[in-house]
């Protein structure tokens, strides 16, 4: 489980027969078999070497995410998992990227930038005007939506522009996307009330098992 405060900003190195090696201090701070996020993607730590850390990335990573287009010299965001003895500085996140978002439009407000998105029509019903997303694994606040236009707006302070690869976004480039953990699950929850309330009264709270809390037990021993 990570926070999206991004550590540090690595390095890659190269692909090593579909291992990913990275160059970051974050390295010295794991051990092999450890989880580290990449661009919000949570990766294992398969060899150590010095400052250098070399993870699995599997055909499913690199289909949902932008690993598969990162090349020797790119910067990645990279966060350990966040300990029990630690405070969320942002919000829970899980590492598991959903998709991949556009970068549409880039505008500079004072020190800061706004930043739009387009996203895969499957994740838009996902994303909420001052609700929670993690970008590239950087936790951010949505400060907009477009529906029509399938966009998304958020803004960046300075510090995060200086420090995650967020500072270099253009136009056109794709970024990985993971909705907030609680909407995935209330959308969950939603769908399956809804497939199951078509049975009629079945559906309905205390009714039974399907769509519902099972009955109570009220009577007195």
């Amino acid at each position: 489980m990570f926070t999206g405060i991004v550590g540090v900003v690595g390095e890659v190195v190269e692909w090593r027969d579909g291992h990913l090696a990275v160059r970051s201090e974050l390295a010295r701070g794991l051990e092999q078999g450890g989880s580290i996020a990449v661009n919000g993607a949570c990766l294992t730590a398969v060899d150590l070497e010095g400052e250098l850390v070399v993870m699995d990335v599997v055909p499913e990573t690199r289909r949902r995410s932008n690993l598969g287009r990162l090349r020797s010299g790119d910067p990645v965001n990279l966060e350990l998992p966040v300990r029990l003895d630690q405070g969320l500085g942002g919000h829970l996140v899980q590492g598991h990227v959903d998709g991949t978002a556009e970068v549409v439009g880039l505008t500079d407000v004072g020190m800061g930038r706004e930043i739009r998105l387009r996203l895969p029509q499957g994740l838009a019903p996902f994303i909420a005007e001052k609700g929670f997303v993690a970008l590239d694994g950087a936790s951010l606040t949505v400060t907009g939506v477009d529906d029509a236009a399938a966009t998304f707006s958020i803004a960046l302070i300075p510090y995060t522009l200086k420090h995650s690869v967020a500072g270099q976004y253009v136009p056109g480039t794709l970024v990985n996307v993971e909705v907030d953990v609680v909407a995935r699950y209330v959308a969950r929850l939603t769908d399956f009330r809804e497939r199951e309330g078509s049975a009629g009264d079945a559906g309905s709270p205390g009714s039974g098992l399907k769509g519902g809390f099972p009955p109570q037990d009220t009577r007195v021993p």
